[in-house]
């Protein structure tokens, strides 16, 4: 999502992919004990054990793999359905939970990135670098959020909740801060060229 408001904003791509890649390999560091133990240990042993043995190494990665692939996105969005699904009578019978929970975020929100935004001006970058910056700060990894949520609390929990309204706050309050960055792409500028110095053989 991060890369999706840096284009939206017209920032820099390239350094969004970096610091996206960055923010993911501290995230496998940070949960690699829960990686091993499910990607390792158990599934692991799955895909080596029965898949490659029984199929051959070549045909597990070149027809198996890019058959079962796409079916993490659709389990993600299934996750997501029945996500709001259990908890849209909570969002609407507590609205004042979920208040607390949006004002909060909507602070982050607000604090990362025009916090960014005024530090990435303020030494120098050009708008596209501040505009990554800013959106990379402010942006949140909230699909993490919502699994160790439920792995942690369960489905129908508070914590689960805050996992379920932390998008619903994330994805508006982005799209609007994708027209302020536009508006402040103005303040920055055209970039001068250098001064071109001319030797006159004095």
């Amino acid at each position: 999502m991060v890369i999706i408001w840096n284009d939206l904003a017209c920032g820099d791509r390239e350094a969004a992919a970096v610091l996206v890649a960055l923010n993911s390999v501290f995230q496998v560091l940070a949960f690699g004990l829960l990686g091993w133990f499910y990607l390792d240990l158990l599934a692991g042993y799955l895909t080596r054990r029965i898949g490659e043995q029984r199929m051959g190494r070549t045909a597990y990665e070149q027809k198996f793999l890019p058959r079962i692939g796409p079916w993490a996105l659709y389990g993600l969005l299934f996750t997501i359905v029945i996500l709001f699904a259990l908890q849209g009578k909570t969002i609407t019978s507590q609205p004042l939970d979920v208040a607390r929970i949006a004002l909060p975020l909507l602070i982050y929100f607000a604090l990362m990135f025009f916090g960014t935004f005024a530090l990435g001006k303020a030494i120098g970058l050009a708008y596209e670098r501040t505009t990554t910056l800013a959106f990379t700060a402010a942006g949140n990894n909230f699909e993490l959020a919502i699994a160790v949520a439920i792995a942690t609390f369960g489905v129908t929990s508070g914590q689960a909740l805050a996992g379920v309204v932390g998008p619903l706050i994330e994805v508006p309050v982005l799209i609007a801060l994708v027209y302020v960055a536009l508006v402040q792409r103005k303040r920055f500028g055209a970039r001068q060229p250098a001064p071109v110095v001319r030797d006159t053989g004095v």
